[in-house]
């Protein structure tokens, strides 16, 4: 697949937006206006990583679109293992280490009919980049957690390796290690505690909310371990 590798652009999915044509993957060593789910915005300093995947998928039907979150959640939980270190899936598309978010990911899919005509796969992830003082709680990187600068160039290589390959979602849940607990569910309502069972093929959380068993999707709620 083609690889474009920019100093700085606006946000690289955007990128892909602006050039929907064919599939190529497009890296840049920073971004001024990084996004995340639910629009907030994604700190991008120079030393993390930071790409987007264009692809144009062949018959995969809209039902089953959650596949491309679970391939780009395993594929960087693949990566972040190669380092030594142990990762951990917060539903749907965070992926954290000790507890603190080391790589967001962001899925823009674009639909014809019952099919997803087009896919933009959005990673950004921590390597050796400076983390804003009021992310030092929450967030972290390869560096911070392994003690030493990582080569960005391996782990580049690393990562489009794996998102070259294909996981299921077993795989994928594989790295959830929070079923049959309690977590925090939060909505424009409020938060409540919920107990968590399982992730549906189409994406949605089952959990036992008030002794009622529900499936929630993520564009509904927040997820808090």
């Amino acid at each position: 697949m083609k690889i474009i590798e920019l100093d700085k652009i606006d946000s690289t999915n955007e990128f892909c937006k602006r050039n929907n044509v064919g599939s190529y993957i497009v890296i840049a060593k920073t971004q001024t206006v990084g996004r995340g789910t639910k629009g907030r915005s994604f700190s991008s300093e120079e030393g993390g990583l930071y790409l987007s995947v264009l692809r144009k998928p062949h018959k995969l039907e809209s039902v089953n679109a959650f596949s491309i979150m679970t391939n780009a959640c395993t594929a960087v939980c693949k990566t972040v293992e190669y380092f030594n270190l142990k990762p951990v899936i917060r539903w749907a598309n965070d992926v954290l280490v000790n507890g603190k978010k080391i790589c967001g990911t962001l899925i823009e899919n674009t639909f014809s009919g019952s099919f997803v005509s087009s896919s933009i796969v959005g990673i950004g992830l921590n390597v050796n980049n400076r983390l804003p003082d009021g992310l030092k709680q929450i967030a972290t990187t390869l560096s911070c957690e392994t003690g030493k600068e990582i080569s960005l160039s391996e782990v580049k290589k690393v990562l489009i390796s794996n998102l070259n390959k294909k996981f299921s979602l077993q795989e994928y849940k594989s790295y959830i290690d929070w079923f049959g607990k309690e977590v925090i569910v939060r909505t424009a309502d409020g938060e409540n505690t919920a107990f968590a069972v399982d992730v549906d093929t189409d994406g949605r959380l089952t959990c036992i909310i008030g002794g009622s068993l529900k499936k929630i999707s993520s564009a509904e709620v927040s997820l808090i371990l």
